[in-house]
């Protein structure tokens, strides 16, 4: 590890919240984790926050995770998130209030009971969108320190930007010139096999009224048109329990799912995923509810 990146572990370990910040492929998540680890040793209890809802490491894609981190071995089931929220899609693009959303509510959770809450967010950090996203994740989650992995100077407006704007520290550091990219067929796989978890069997089929739904269904609505579509299976407490898929057939419609016992409501995605493949689309909310083709 560089010695700037140990600096920061030890800063961090120190804190009492820290965000990651930082493109495709510059290492938030190993340094992250690297924190996590830190912070155990010294007997901390760590929140794990996963909000790079493409990529995921806690929990399904089109979700963000947290994982409680109280030893080493818990690292080993990372996938297993202790609390989800739903986002509904994969890109932040045009969901940047369901995924700041998300991620306040996970790390305001993870603030009441540990001693170190650890963000890392997508790598959707350039132009409006970008710099949009990681401002109001900064104004509600408030860290004590933002990291900002940088490989040469693509940083330096978000890091301005939360400096001039809010009080909190942003240390900047290098990219480990050792650090393996992975490709982009390597994420989608991952993203892949993470969705077919999510829909391990066994699952359940059960029907649904319209009157379950946010957003709610529009009366005129073809519910048929709602086949496929990825929607989040809701306790009613504001969590998500997993991911469902929607299904139309004989004049009903269904939601598949492994994740339906407690079940209160259903928050419909921005994505349809195929049963077989688990390869996802992205849908346009707004015209599918209403009709536009």
């Amino acid at each position: 590890m560089f010695e700037a990146h140990s600096e920061v572990v030890s800063k961090v370990v120190g804190s009492n919240s820290v965000m990651f910040v930082g493109a495709m492929d510059t290492g938030k998540t190993t340094m992250a984790l690297a924190c996590a680890r830190a912070a155990m040793d010294a007997g901390k209890l760590v929140g794990f926050v996963d909000a790079d809802i493409s990529n995921s490491r806690i929990g399904p894609p089109a979700c963000v995770g947290l994982k409680y981190l109280r030893s080493h071995a818990d690292l080993d089931s990372l996938e297993n998130a202790d609390a989800l929220h739903f986002v509904g899609a994969i890109s932040p693009n045009k969901l940047v209030l369901q995924q700041t959303i998300a991620t306040a509510a996970l790390a305001g959770r993870a603030r009441e009971e540990c001693d170190l809450v650890v963000i890392d967010t997508s790598s959707v950090v350039s132009g409006v969108i970008g710099e949009t996203l990681k401002y109001h994740k900064a104004e509600l989650v408030r860290p004590d320190i933002v990291v900002a992995m940088q490989r040469g100077a693509e940083m330096e407006p978000i890091s301005g930007m939360l400096k001039r704007f809010f009080s909190v520290e942003v240390i900047s550091i290098p990219v480990d010139p050792d650090l393996i990219p992975s490709g982009p067929d390597e994420r989608a796989e991952r993203r892949t096999a993470a969705f077919r978890k999510a829909f391990a069997p066994e699952l359940g089929r059960w029907r649904v009224r319209s009157t379950v739904f946010a957003p709610t269904l529009p009366p005129a609505l073809e519910q048929s048109r709602l086949h496929g579509m990825l929607v989040g299976v809701q306790d009613g407490d504001g969590g998500c329990l997993g991911l469902g898929r929607l299904e139309y057939d004989d004049g009903a419609l269904r939601v598949s799912t492994n994740a339906g016992e407690g079940m209160q409501g259903l928050r419909i995605g921005s994505l349809s995923i195929d049963p077989e493949t688990f390869a996802v689309t992205p849908v346009n909310l707004r015209d599918l509810m209403f009709g536009v083709r």
